[in-house]
């Protein structure tokens, strides 16, 4: 198989789809590398790895989607990507399509195979490929907040873990699972005051469990939440229905409780959001205001941090590229449940059950389209 990995091309985004390692493991097994010059330059991976790995280096994103049977990428194709995508080709990233009706409408027109490393579900229901950008997000999540917390930028002028004699900030974080638990680790290493709202009781004896009694847990219901966001210095939206829209948890109306300069930072925001006054926002432009309040919502934070988050995706990201470049699309979807789960669009159809909720589209079983 010819495999691809263009330079990604979203504001501030400098993570690759690949690292020289994964290049080596095709190579050897026969398949055909295509890298676009410069692409791993932004987390420290110069073209000459890339070729003594054995990539054959390109110069061009259009000659690297013009020859691929399979793009490798890691965030969804930009528009001008959009127009080199074609029926039989399959694209391999993250897509998060649940919110986002003009991209899924574009995959559709392509006819492109559209699968998603956010929407691989392992038997046990974790999400392997999502997982590692999870622990990224939720940890950066705090060290985000914390700047946007200084009077600098817009914040009350609190030190999220106070000094003694002053209080440390109140973190208010919205769901217990992988954002949720590692915004708590670093939260509770910063010295802050933590609550986690979350619905399942057996994951918040875990919680309790894991850090000792030192997070406060409370039962995510609208009457708890309210009060917990009107406290908040900082509040961490980390809810995740895999493959769905994120629910609007915050209403517009608790944000006008909270208190001026307190700071949002929404991880959901891949998924819509679980925010109301939420919006996706950029690296070069990453806040905006409501009621005083300092909105985060970039939907690609971990490209910030590209050598940590480059490395951390390829880990897990290559075993399921090896299986589909190994056996055929077809063939390693009807092997792999896990892997089925991430076709999302094929050939002009929406196949994931989630996708086709959110956005009121037919939905067309991934079993009876991969004959």
């Amino acid at each position: 198989m010819i495999l691809g990995v263009p330079r990604e091309i979203k504001d501030k985004e400098f993570r690759v789809s690949m690292v020289p390692a994964g290049v080596k493991s095709l190579t050897d097994a026969g398949h055909r590398v295509l890298v676009e010059g410069k692409a791993g330059l932004g987390s420290g991976i110069s073209d000459d790895e890339y070729r003594s790995a054995g990539a054959t280096l390109v110069e061009s994103s259009g000659e690297v989607f013009a020859q691929s049977e399979m793009v490798v990428k890691v965030k969804e194709p930009q528009p001008q990507e959009m127009e080199r995508l074609r029926r039989g080709q399959i694209l391999f990233t993250f897509l998060h399509l649940a919110p986002d009706r003009e991209l899924t409408a574009g995959l559709l027109l392509s006819g492109v195979t559209g699968m998603a490393y956010e929407t691989i579900e392992a038997p046990d229901r974790s999400l392997p490929l999502l997982t590692p950008m999870s622990e990224v997000a939720g940890r950066m999540s705090i060290q985000v907040g914390a700047c946007y917390l200084q009077r600098t930028h817009g914040g009350q002028g609190i030190l999220l873990g106070g000094v003694p004699g002053v209080l440390p900030a109140q973190v208010v974080i919205i769901g217990g699972g992988t954002v949720g638990t590692n915004a708590a680790k670093m939260a509770l290493g910063l010295g802050a005051r933590v609550t986690i709202l979350e619905r399942s009781p057996e994951r918040m004896r875990y919680l309790d469990d894991i850090f000792g009694g030192r997070v406060e847990t409370i039962m995510s219901n609208s009457y708890y939440l309210a009060e917990s966001v009107a406290r908040a210095d900082l509040l961490i939206g980390a809810v995740l229905i895999a493959g769905a829209s994120a629910p609007k948890l915050v209403r517009r109306t608790m944000v006008g409780t909270m208190k001026r300069g307190a700071v949002i930072v929404d991880v959901a925001v891949d998924q819509g959001g679980c925010v109301e006054t939420t919006r996706p926002t950029t690296h070069s432009a990453p806040t905006f205001e409501v009621d005083g309040v300092v909105h985060y919502c970039v939907a690609n934070m971990p490209g910030a941090v590209p050598r940590t988050s480059t490395y951390a995706l390829t880990n897990v990201t290559l075993p399921y590229i090896f299986r589909i470049a190994q056996n055929g699309l077809r063939n390693a979807v009807r092997q792999d449940p896990a892997l089925r789960l991430g076709v999302n669009v094929h050939e002009g159809r929406v196949v994931h059950p989630a996708v086709a909720e959110s956005q009121g589209l037919p939905h067309h079983p991934v079993e009876n389209l991969l004959q």
